[in-house]
């Protein structure tokens, strides 16, 4: 079986290929990939190659194939997991394997046969072993590939944590019923977190307020989740801007009654808003920092006087476990979240390489790849534009313009439908 592939050779050097993949062995499974999304880990292995604490390194003879959050359906399974997973099954990955001796490995850094940005793969027998192939029942491969992301915001809300004074138990997630306040909370990964907060079938917080100093992007999120759907559920939703606030604290307080918030979270690693956060706290309130810092000695203060006669508690989280991604796949898949809010820009596997390398200098959110297809990487909002003299172009813009300006599931087949094929699906 032939595949198409972004492999990676050494730091900066990504080649698209054709190869032979090898037979399965019975403890392997032989699957296509529909769809992946890019991350930034994809461009930190990229600039740092071989050096990347994940990446093998003999990749200049052994190249991996890069990509971690994919989806696609298993075309051949060998036969001593057989009683487990069948063929024509729609599927995800937990690249946390976790490999005793080798705990760095994961799928799109380590593995010769196996990663996101290809067209078909060989699952090996570590991630079976391990539990991480998981099943997906949805409408759409999208939402699946871009469930690892959304696992991180379950993963956040999950291992939050509140207890009563006097008491030693932990209630974990965060408050329901209670105040919550999401600081720097407009960008995509904010957007999944107020879709899980208002949708998600676990705690759900009674107010919640978002934080945000672009006005643009607060009304972006309004549009998706207007205030009246969030009261609708349950939720009492504030979008605030804190562009120009002297007292930005009284100001996010005023909102809440002039009271504390029970869960506080950073959604930017910026020491300023960690302050604020710590300011925001209730009475035995938990701060989440969510953000991932680049730095390595990044430092904010926090109050420990209210650490240790307020309650005030702090906790960070980084990823989801398999659970967490499994719960997030059947969310999906069950039409509880909408996972496209994430999603700014849409291409196929021959843009993978240079919106990798380039990566931090493209805005907006997750960048989703249909491994298939020939099509540029390109902004939904610059779909209208395109349009004008691609009639291909002009359709996407008129699916997506019915959705809220979001990929949507009939764009999904619009694409697997009409776009150029590098590939045809096995």
């Amino acid at each position: 079986m032939k595949s198409l592939a972004l492999r990676l050779y050494g730091a900066n050097d990504l080649r698209l290929e054709r190869f032979d993949l090898p037979e399965i062995t019975d403890d392997e499974i032989l699957a296509d990939i529909v769809t992946n999304s890019i991350c930034m880990s994809d461009y930190k292995a990229t600039i740092q190659g071989a050096g990347h604490k994940r990446v093998p390194k003999d990749i200049d003879v052994n190249p991996i194939i890069l990509g971690h959050e994919f989806c696609g359906k298993l075309l051949k399974v060998g036969k001593n997991w057989q009683h487990k997973f069948r063929v024509g099954q729609k599927y995800g990955v937990q690249p946390q394997l976790n490999i005793p001796g080798h705990e760095h490995w994961a799928p799109g850094y380590s593995f010769r046969w196996i990663g996101g940005n290809a067209t078909r793969i060989v699952i090996p027998r570590e991630v079976l072993e391990l539990d991480c192939l998981l099943t997906y029942d949805g409408d759409a491969y999208y939402k699946s590939s871009i469930a690892e992301p959304v696992s991180c915001i379950v993963g956040a809300y999950r291992c939050s944590y509140h207890f009563k004074a006097g008491e030693y138990n932990h209630q974990m997630g965060i408050k329901n019923g209670g105040s919550m306040v999401i600081l720097a909370g407009a960008g995509p990964m904010g957007l999944s977190a107020i879709d899980l907060a208002l949708h998600g079938p676990e705690h759900r917080p009674g107010r919640l307020v978002i934080t945000d100093i672009d006005q643009a992007r607060l009304d972006r999120a309004a549009q998706i989740f207007p205030v009246e759907h969030a009261t609708s559920c349950g939720v009492d939703l504030h979008y605030v801007n804190t562009a120009g606030q002297d007292d930005p604290v009284a100001f996010i307080k005023a909102v809440n009654n002039n009271q504390g918030y029970d869960d506080v979270m950073v959604f930017a690693p910026v020491p300023a808003l960690i302050e604020q956060g710590s300011a925001l706290l209730a009475y035995l309130g938990c701060l989440n920092f969510f953000a991932g810092p680049a730095k390595v000695d990044f430092k904010a203060s926090i109050n420990f006087y209210d650490v240790h006669y307020m309650g005030h508690h702090v906790i960070g989280s980084s990823g989801g476990n398999t659970q967490d991604l499994q719960d997030s796949m059947n969310y999906a898949a069950q039409g509880l979240i909408t996972p496209s809010v994430m999603i700014t820009h849409v291409g196929g596997i021959d843009s993978v390489a240079e919106t990798t390398q380039n990566l931090p200098n493209i805005p907006g959110g997750k960048k989703l790849v249909y491994t298939h297809v020939s099509m540029p990487m390109t902004a939904i909002e610059d779909f209208g534009a395109r349009g004008e003299k691609d009639p291909y172009f002009a359709a996407l813009a008129e699916i997506c313009g019915r959705n809220k300006g979001l990929w949507c599931t009939e764009a999904e087949r619009y694409v697997l439908t009409h776009a150029p094929r590098r590939e045809e699906d096995a």
